[in-house]
């Protein structure tokens, strides 16, 4: 190849100072291009002076021999990227019978030093594809214990393939001694914690790490309250695993909790992985009023935060006083985003009584407060607009003019785009049609509407009205109780509420789909030359001879003990707008009537008992 490339240089092609790199591409077979990545070199023309390289997908590409010099490095054949490619079947052997070789490889590949992260992704699917953190576990065991391999405590930090063997002991005495700063040491001291079956000596070893961090924790304990706290944890740690005594007057968990610090900002601080013990030594150093602090903790607190604090004040039978601050901050608009992320993710039974459409709209206010104090996290937004159940779920068991308001409130908001605004009013309709017409700016099609007597409307937003504000609240808080009570598949108290919670909102739907369509009326002036809706029909019954008197009123009206029937109703349908002299038929109860409609006079509300008494049949009251 390189006599090839002397011609191409002869014959002005190329430069001499290409011809090197060229033949470095060449004999890897292998390149990585800053745009496209790893490719696999697989033609070399020097005839038109051209690579043929496959690039993901970029199969087959085409590059000038000239800009592949410019635009190529090459990758060596044993580097773990070109061993994907040729040799995949022998890494997967190796993944799974030796963890140190691949390792090692992977290292090799990027000069003898590779984060956490490099080595995931240089792994990850290609040649471990399942239970990476599992692998990575068993791995990190062996390294540990090869001697020739440093792991830095933290994941930012290279591993580092060194030939000398260090003994586990030396490396971390070592990088205690190196460590910078009290959280560093402290990250090798949990090292030495986790690694300690795997130590010789460790007695000495944990005794020169307890003494220094005793040293540290008691200058940090009031600049750094949450270092020192770590590191507390740590050092018991160490005391327990070789059972030395406490040194006299060291600085303790409890100590710290008492001084001035703000309980939110420390726990805050902390790793996630210590954050339940140090909320456990807090409740040790202020065994009175601990909850009490962790309760006005949660509105300056993470979401994630939340959920740790909320499930000890659970477990330790708070949750009464843990409900009365969500509903007092949710009904005041003064919860956090922060808190209300939490509190929507959670969405459990347990705070059913809780969830509600004015968890929405104090989610709204908290987002525009955090707009107004330009903080630009949009966790709370993005979950919103992720989640597609939850403006259903908050407002399933609203009343009508609460989800209107629900509707108004996020048509002016300012914190979702006309997009996002759109998607979430589509997903309001969805769950309640009613307020498409508030959307559309349309009414209702007078066609659709239902004609009702004004007692009959009263008496439907009665019952929709104690739906709302008794049944289902009430509800809500049985499903809340039961659910406190342990084990579902055991709780008949959970399963009888949950199932009378489906009865309830299928009746609310019900209920909101008749009432916007109900159009009251006192049936007044109606025509009575031919049968319409508020007149009263005298008919003879033409088998059995026999006067018969039918009441025709609204949708709701029907009452057979007087005699009125719907004009929905198959009987009032076959009589409407038929003239005195006229004949009709109708099914009732699967038996054919024939019908001569003799009289027809305006319905008078008190007439109606008189009327009433007037049918002569119970066929003739009850054919609605």
């Amino acid at each position: 190849m390189r006599e090839e490339l002397e011609k191409m240089v002869a014959a002005g092609k190329i430069d001499q100072r290409h011809v090197e790199p060229l033949m470095q591409l060449t004999d890897s077979g292998f390149c990585m291009h800053r745009s496209w990545g790893f490719g696999r070199i697989r033609t070399v023309d020097t005839v038109f002076g051209r690579f043929t390289i496959d690039f993901p997908g970029r199969e087959g590409h085409a590059m000038d021999l000239s800009f592949a010099v410019e635009a190529l490095k090459p990758i060596p054949k044993d580097h773990i990227l070109a061993l994907k490619a040729s040799e995949p079947d022998r890494l997967k052997q190796l993944a799974a019978t030796n963890h140190l070789e691949l390792v090692k490889l992977v290292l090799r590949s990027y000069g003898g030093k590779a984060t956490l992260d490099q080595v995931q992704q240089a792994l990850v699917p290609e040649v471990i594809s399942e239970d990476w953190k599992k692998w990575w576990e068993a791995a990190r065991h062996e390294l540990k214990k090869d001697g020739h391999f440093q792991i830095p405590a933290k994941k930012s930090e290279p591993i580092v393939y060194q030939a000398a063997e260090t003994s586990l002991h030396n490396q971390l005495i070592e990088a205690f001694r190196s460590a910078k700063g009290l959280k560093a040491r402290v990250a090798v001291a949990s090292e030495a914690v986790r690694s300690a079956e795997d130590l010789t000596g460790v007695e000495p070893l944990a005794a020169e790490m307890i003494s220094t961090l005793n040293k540290e924790i008691a200058s940090h304990q009031r600049t750094k309250p949450d270092v020192a706290l770590e590191a507390v944890f740590a050092r018991d740690d160490l005391r327990a695993l070789v059972k030395l005594p406490p040194e006299e007057g060291e600085v303790t968990a409890t100590s710290i909790w008492r001084q001035e610090i703000i309980f939110a900002d420390v726990l805050d601080a902390i790793p996630a992985a210590k954050q339940r013990r140090a909320i456990e030594s807090y409740k040790e150093a202020n065994p009175a009023n601990w909850h009490e602090v962790v309760l006005l903790s949660l509105n300056a607190i993470s979401a994630r935060l939340c959920k740790e604090l909320v499930t000890v004040l659970i477990h330790d039978g708070h949750m009464a006083e843990l409900k009365e601050v969500l509903a007092r901050l949710i009904s005041q608009h003064s919860a956090s985003s922060e808190l209300l992320l939490w509190l929507g993710k959670e969405r459990s039974d347990a705070f059913a009584d809780i969830l509600g459409p004015e968890v929405f709209r104090a989610m709204i206010s908290a987002m525009e407060r955090d707009q107004f104090n330009e903080k630009r996290s949009n966790r709370l937004r993005d979950f919103i607009m992720g989640d597609a159940e939850l403006l259903a779920d908050l407002t399933a068991a609203a009343d009508m003019d609460v989800i209107r308001d629900v509707t108004r409130g996020l048509q002016f908001s300012t914190v979702f785009d006309d997009m996002d605004k759109r998607s979430l009013l589509a997903r309001l309709v969805k769950s309640h049609p009613s307020v498409q017409s508030l959307i559309s700016g349309e009414q209702t099609k007078q066609d659709n509407a239902l004609l009702v007597s004004w007692e009959s409307l009263e008496r439907r937003r009665a019952e929709y009205a104690d739906l709302v504000q008794r049944k289902i609240p009430e509800n809500s808080k049985e499903i809340a109780i039961a659910r406190s009570y342990g084990d579902l598949r055991e709780n008949h108290e959970y399963k009888a509420a949950k199932e009378m919670q489906k009865i309830l909102m299928r009746r609310k739907e019900e209920l909101e789909a008749q009432l916007i369509r109900a159009r009251g009326t006192d049936f007044a002036n109606p025509r009575t030359d031919v049968v319409s809706i508020g007149t009263v029909v005298h008919a003879m019954d033409l088998e059995g001879s026999r006067q018969e008197t039918f009441i025709i009123l609204g949708a709701w009206d029907s009452d057979p003990d007087q005699g009125i029937i719907s004009y929905l109703s198959p009987v009032a349908q076959a009589l409407l707008n038929k003239s005195p002299g006229e004949q009709v038929e109708f099914e009732v109860h699967g038996e054919r009537h024939h019908h001569r409609i003799d009289r027809i006079e305006q319905f008078k509300g008190g007439t109606m008992s008189k009327t009433a008494s007037a049918a002569e049949t119970p066929e003739s009251v009850s054919a609605h």
